[in-house]
C-alpha cells in the first residue's frame, strides 16, 4: 500500500510540475494553462528510409528496394550490419541537445513498425503479435534525451503495417503484399501497437502526442490514386476511432493527432469527433505562403474547435521556411519541419556529406557496368553511416537562422568574419532574407500551387538554400564553391571589418562565356565602383580583374555586388 501511496504521489508531482500537453479549444497548452507553439523538426530518415533521402530514388524508393540492392553487393549480414550502424549513428544525443539549443521544442518521430513487430507474413503465430525490443529501446533513449532538454516527443506511424497508401516510398509499401487497407491483420497489428505504445509511454509527460497514420493516400471509392477526391474516407476515419479507443484503455492524458486522406489534407467525411483531445494534422509543400492556402485547415478548426498542426513541411528555400513560419506564427499553428538528415543536402538543417565511392555504388546500382567489390562496397556503405554521426554531419546555419532569427528580424548577419584586406568568397555573402542579404530572381518551388513556379532556387544545390545559385568550384584557390548563374538586377551583400582607412583596390576572380559589368556599391546605396568582366571563354576558366582606389574608412562596412548584366561565376574578391 506505501508503495503505491509513494508511485501515485510521484506522478503527482512529475505531471504536476511537467509540461504535459492537452488541448483548449483550439490551442494546445501545458499543464500551467500556457499557450505552446510546437516548433519541431521530423527525424526523417532515421527509422525509414526513403529513397531520395538516400540519392536511390531513380531506382530505389521504399525502404524494402533499398535493402535489396545493398543486399546484391554485401549480403544479407552485411546489410543488417550497415543498419545497425545506420540506425546506431542516425540519432544521438547530441542531435537533440543541438536542436533544442538552434530553438526546436518539439520531435516528430517517424516509426516503421517493423523496428517493434513483424510483419503479419513472418508472425510465427497468425494473428499474433511478436514484439521486438529494438524500436521500444530507440524511442525510450529518444524520449530520455527529449525529457532533459524539456522538448517534446511526438510519436508518428510513418510505415504502418502493410503500408497505408500508394505513394509506396513514405511508407515502405510493398505492394506484392496486402495493404493496411486490404487486410483485417495487417489493421488489428496498427490497433495493437498503438495500444502498447500507450501502455509504454502512459505517464511520460514529454511525450507531446500520437500521431496515429502518417499521411494516408490511398482511393477507397474515389479515382485519384492518393485519395485526394474521396468523399467519405469512412475506413480511415473507422481505424483511426479503433486505435484512439485502444490507446484511451490506458492511456487517458496524452494528445491524439489524426490526418486526414490525400497525403494528411483530406478531411471529407470526417464523422463525428470521438474524443476530447483531438488535434487535426495537415501538411504542406510547394505551395503559396497565404491564408488561401490553409484556409480549408483554418475553417475545420474553427468549425470543431479543436486545435491544428503543420505535422510535416520543408524541402523549400529558405525564402519559403521564413514566410510559411510568419503565416504560422500569425494563426497560432504548431509544425514540425522534415526531415532532419538527408545525403547531399542544402533544404535541411544538416547535411550528410557524400562519398565518391558512395557516387560509384550509385552509379553502379542506376546504370550497371562493372559490379564493386563486397569489401569495398561495404566500406563505402559503413563509412556513409559513420556521416550520419551529428560529429560528422554539416550544420547548415543559414536554414537555422531563416527559421528562427528571420522570421522577426529583418537585419542582416556576416556569414564569417571578414577581415580587409583579406580575400572574401562570393559564396559567403551576408544571413538575412532576401531584399536584405541579396537578391536573386529564383528563389522559391511553388509548383503545387503553379507548375509553372518550380523552381530549384539555388541552381547550383551547394552550400546554402536561399536562391542565390551555388555550383562545386575547381579553381585553383577556392573555398569549393562559386556563385553562378547570375541575372541582371541580382545583387550579394558582404560585411567586412576594414582595418585601415584608405584607398583600396577591389580584386575579383570571375569566369564567364559572355562579357559582364557589376558595380560595387555600400548599402547606402552609394556607388564605389564600375567593373567591367570581359568573357573568359568558359564558365570556370578563371581570370582576375583589379580597381584601385576605393575609399574604405576602418570599421565595418556592408558593401554589395550588383549584377548590372548577368552571365558572370564569381569566385571570390579581395580588398587590399
Amino acid at each position: 500500500m506505501k508503495r503505491v501511496i509513494l508511485i501515485s504521489a510521484l506522478l503527482l508531482s512529475q505531471f504536476g510540475t511537467s509540461q504535459l500537453l492537452k488541448t483548449d479549444g483550439q490551442k494546445i497548452i501545458n499543464d500551467k494553462g500556457e499557450n505552446i507553439q510546437l516548433r519541431g523538426l521530423g527525424l526523417g530518415g532515421w527509422m525509414l528510409q526513403e529513397g531520395y533521402m538516400l540519392k536511390t530514388a531513380d531506382f530505389a524508393g521504399p525502404q524494402y528496394k533499398i535493402k535489396e540492392k545493398i543486399s546484391e553487393l554485401i549480403g544479407e549480414n552485411g546489410m543488417k550490419d550497415f543498419y545497425k550502424a545506420y540506425l546506431k549513428n542516425g540519432i544521438t544525443k547530441q542531435d537533440i541537445d543541438f536542436l533544442a539549443k538552434a530553438g526546436f521544442n518539439s520531435i516528430r518521430l517517424p516509426m516503421h513498425y517493423d523496428l517493434y513487430t513483424l510483419p503479419i507474413e513472418k508472425e510465427p503465430v497468425k494473428g499474433q503479435n511478436t514484439w521486438l525490443e529494438e524500436g521500444f529501446k530507440m524511442t525510450d533513449d529518444l524520449l530520455n534525451w527529449c525529457a532533459a532538454n524539456k522538448i517534446y516527443l511526438i510519436l508518428d506511424l510513418h510505415a504502418a503495417p502493410g503500408g497505408q497508401g500508394n505513394d509506396v516510398n513514405i511508407s515502405d509499401n510493398d505492394k506484392t503484399k496486402p495493404s493496411l487497407w486490404e487486410s483485417t491483420e495487417n489493421q488489428q497489428k496498427t490497433i495493437a501497437l498503438w495500444k502498447k505504445l500507450a501502455e509504454r509511454y502512459k505517464d511520460e509527460p514529454w511525450i507531446g502526442g500520437y500521431d496515429l497514420i502518417n499521411e494516408p493516400n490511398i482511393n477507397f471509392t474515389g479515382k485519384n490514386p492518393n485519395g485526394t477526391d474521396e468523399m467519405s474516407n469512412a475506413p480511415l476515419w473507422k481505424l483511426q476511432k479503433d486505435i484512439t479507443d485502444a490507446i484511451r484503455e490506458t492511456d487517458k492524458k496524452h494528445i491524439i493527432f489524426i490526418e486526414g486522406n490525400g497525403w494528411g489534407n483530406n478531411y471529407n467525411g470526417l464523422i463525428p469527433l470521438w474524443d476530447k483531445n483531438l488535434v487535426f494534422s495537415f501538411h504542406k509543400y510547394w505551395n503559396y505562403n497565404n491564408d488561401e492556402t490553409i484556409q480549408s485547415i483554418l475553417d475545420l478548426r474553427k468549425k470543431h474547435n479543436i486545435p491544428i498542426w503543420l505535422g510535416e513541411t520543408g524541402e523549400n528555400s529558405n525564402v519559403w521556411f521564413t514566410e510559411l513560419i510568419q503565416l504560422l506564427d500569425k494563426h497560432n499553428i504548431g509544425y514540425a519541419f522534415w526531415p532532419m538528415k538527408k545525403i547531399d543536402n542544402i533544404a535541411g538543417i544538416t547535411n550528410v556529406k557524400i562519398t565518391p565511392e558512395y557516387e560509384k555504388l550509385l552509379n553502379y546500382w542506376k546504370n550497371g557496368g562493372e559490379k564493386p567489390s563486397q569489401d569495398f562496397a561495404k566500406k563505402t556503405l559503413m563509412q556513409i553511416a559513420e556521416h550520419y554521426k551529428f560529429s560528422n554531419v554539416e550544420i547548415k546555419n543559414d536554414v537555422i537562422d531563416a527559421m528562427f532569427r528571420q522570421v522577426t528580424d529583418d537585419s542582416t548577419k556576416p556569414f564569417k568574419n571578414h577581415q580587409v584586406p583579406g580575400r572574401v568568397f562570393a559564396s559567403e555573402y551576408d544571413l538575412g532574407r532576401m531584399g536584405a542579404a541579396y537578391l536573386d530572381k529564383d528563389f522559391i518551388n511553388l509548383w503545387v500551387s503553379d507548375p509553372k513556379k518550380r523552381s530549384e532556387w539555388n541552381s547550383g544545390q551547394q552550400m546554402r538554400n536561399d536562391g542565390v545559385d551555388i555550383y562545386r568550384c575547381h579553381d585553383a584557390v577556392t573555398n569549393t564553391y562559386y556563385v553562378g548563374k547570375t541575372e541582371a538586377g541580382e545583387w550579394l551583400q558582404y560585411t567586412v571589418n576594414v582595418k585601415s582607412g584608405k584607398n583600396h583596390t577591389f580584386n575579383i576572380r570571375y569566369a564567364g562565356l559572355t562579357d559582364a559589368d557589376i558595380t560595387l556599391k555600400d548599402a547606402s546605396g552609394k556607388q564605389l565602383a564600375s567593373i567591367s568582366l570581359p568573357s573568359t571563354g568558359g564558365v570556370e576558366n578563371w581570370k582576375t580583374v583589379s580597381v584601385k582606389n576605393i575609399p574604405l574608412e576602418k570599421g565595418i562596412h556592408k558593401i554589395r555586388l550588383h549584377f548590372e548584366s548577368g552571365g558572370s561565376n564569381l569566385n571570390y574578391f579581395e580588398i587590399q
